[in-house]
């Protein structure tokens, strides 16, 4: 009967630590995946970010261009360009 329960007890300990291993286990796989996780959302985010500040740049880019043109109609003077291309013309 000693014999039985000593076995018993040496039973269930043993599986307690075996449980206990494979908790662990669990739990460093579990943190493992999570880290990889945030890894992953961290590098999309910063994807992201590069995306739309691309394309701020490109819109930046052509309110500038546009600003331009605006600017240069208003400006525009025919008779005024004209003599500058005729002296252009004659100096080269």
């Amino acid at each position: 009967m000693t014999a039985a329960r000593n076995d018993a007890s040496s039973l269930v300990s043993d599986a307690e630590k075996r449980a206990q291993l494979v908790a662990e286990e669990v739990k460093a796989n579990a943190q493992a995946e999570a880290a990889r996780i945030v890894a992953q959302a961290k590098a999309e985010a910063e994807q992201q970010v590069t995306q739309a500040r691309e394309a701020l740049r490109g819109q930046v880019a052509d309110l500038a261009v546009k600003g331009a043109e605006q600017i240069l109609k208003r400006e525009v003077n025919a008779s005024a360009h004209a003599d500058l291309l005729s002296r252009l013309a004659t100096e080269l």
